[in-house]
């Protein structure tokens, strides 16, 4: 292949947005998706929202109006990775549909891959997991504003794909997403 032919090859990148409530298990599905990626020789990059929180929206609080700037903030970073051809995997609550669908209409615009998957876990099993406490936290009244829980978490009414965490292992979860990214040509 000549060096003309080899830049003209281009990989194609993707965002692929997880949401789901606090301790669905949207990050744990997103590490383990990009270690196969990774072994398989994508470029992936994990856009973590607690991460995110706290290195590029560090300031904002959680009223409707700092939770839209975050997803923004996360959702201007994914497109441009993704439009440079990483895959880049957004484990975010993002509680809210006009959010993610701005999201999507940036996405859109540019001409990027965009999937919306929704880490169905519900609220009840993810309060048993309670990864970080804020469940625990949210019952003692010393937490307010917990999302599904007392602020609202508006659900994907049709998402690209539908993974009840809950039901499958971490592995069969990731594959799930793999094969769609496969059945959408985003793994080679």
């Amino acid at each position: 292949m000549s060096r003309i032919q080899t830049l003209e090859k281009q990989v194609t990148g993707a965002t692929i947005w997880l949401t789901g409530l606090p301790s669905a298990g949207k990050t744990t599905i997103a590490y383990e998706l990009a270690t196969t990626l990774r072994a398989e020789g994508r470029q992936v990059e994990v856009l973590d929202g607690d991460e995110i929180r706290e290195y590029l929206s560090a300031g904002l609080g959680f009223s409707r109006e700092d939770r839209h700037t975050n997803v923004q903030r996360i959702g201007f970073l994914a497109e441009l990775l993704a439009r440079n051809g990483v895959l880049t995997l957004v484990p975010v609550i993002a509680p809210y549909a006009d959010s993610r669908e701005a999201v999507r209409k940036r996405h859109q615009a540019g001409g990027t891959a965009y999937l919306e998957v929704h880490v169905a876990t519900p609220v009840e099993v993810c309060s048993e997991r309670d990864v970080k406490g804020l469940y625990a936290k949210q019952a003692a009244g010393e937490l307010t504003g917990l999302t599904g829980v007392d602020d609202p978490y508006e659900a994907p009414e049709t998402p690209d794909l539908r993974i009840e965490s809950h039901t499958q292992s971490v592995q069969e979860s990731a594959a799930a997403l793999h094969a769609l990214l496969t059945e959408r040509g985003l793994t080679a």
